[in-house]
């Protein structure tokens, strides 16, 4: 496994992520996951299944130290009493007594920044977080949280794939020190199709999934992976063993449009970058 090391967190570079996978199948997938060599899990307290996740990691049988965990504070309960009581409840339905990292899911402007921020490091100061970031902020947010915050943030996780440039956001993470976390790297199954990816795929024997996977690590970034399929599982953890090349990397880098972006839901997406 690679890790990415940013202001003191060493995350691994592939994650499995839950989102929109029902509890049981988070059960099932945690657990025989971590039993194949995954490290790294995401979850949040919206998607409904941390208890789920919780019994996959217990199954699994790994160490705890083992494991890289990630949640995220949804943002109604972003006011300081409200996130503090959401996070014990997370560790509670994750049965652990801290978290690797934790991330604010969207940015909130009914509550104030600051609050944001000083509870981010109030849950980490009292020993339940390890590390904490942001999630779905633009460039000026992540300037700001990072200007608010004792602690350093790690993190932003935000939707990247082949059809989306988010070369600002990770100029703007590298500056502060931070990651940068892809999430929706299938592009909602459209890179599927694709045929330069495909091209590239053939070249190398692999799935048009684990060009994708690759291309993104290889830019020094984290990815997390979603699946119901143990199979898929495994085909995704096998990213490590080849490199693309300049050229490739380019051809991928080029597919970028203007429309690309697919996560953007109202009332949360704050005003994305223009190169985002």
């Amino acid at each position: 496994m690679q890790f990415v090391n940013a202001n003191g967190a060493s995350i691994p570079a592939l994650g499995f992520g839950t989102f929109r996978v029902p509890g049981p199948d988070s059960k099932r997938m945690v657990a025989h996951v971590l039993r194949n060599g995954y490290r790294h899990i995401d979850t949040a307290q919206i998607y409904g299944n941390e208890a789920d996740v919780g019994d996959g990691i217990q199954q699994a049988g790994i160490a705890r130290g083992d494991l890289f965990l990630t949640t995220k504070v949804w943002v109604e309960n972003y006011r300081r009493d409200a996130f503090i009581a959401s996070v014990d409840e997370s560790l509670k339905k994750l049965k652990t007594d801290y978290v690797d990292l934790l991330l604010l899911h969207w940015p909130n402007d009914a509550v104030p920044l600051a609050e944001q921020i000083g509870a981010l490091n109030e849950v980490a100061k009292a020993g339940k977080v390890r590390h904490i970031g942001v999630s779905n902020f633009n460039r000026m947010l992540m300037r700001e949280a990072v200007a608010l915050s004792d602690l350093p943030l790690v993190t932003n996780q935000v939707e990247y794939h082949p059809y989306l440039d988010q070369s600002a956001v990770i100029e703007t993470a590298n500056s502060l020190g931070m990651s940068v976390t892809a999430y929706y790297a299938m592009a909602d199954g459209k890179v599927l199709s694709d045929a330069v990816l495909k091209d590239i795929a053939g070249r190398h024997g692999k799935s048009v999934a684990q060009i994708v996977l690759r291309w993104i690590v290889q830019q020094g970034l984290i990815v997390l992976s979603k699946t119901v399929s143990e199979v898929r599982a495994a085909e995704n953890a096998a990213i490590f063993d080849f490199a693309l090349s300049p050229d490739e990397m380019a051809a991928i880098h080029a597919l970028a449009v203007s429309a690309g972006r697919i996560v953007s839901p109202d009332g949360l997406a704050p005003a994305w970058d223009d190169a985002a």
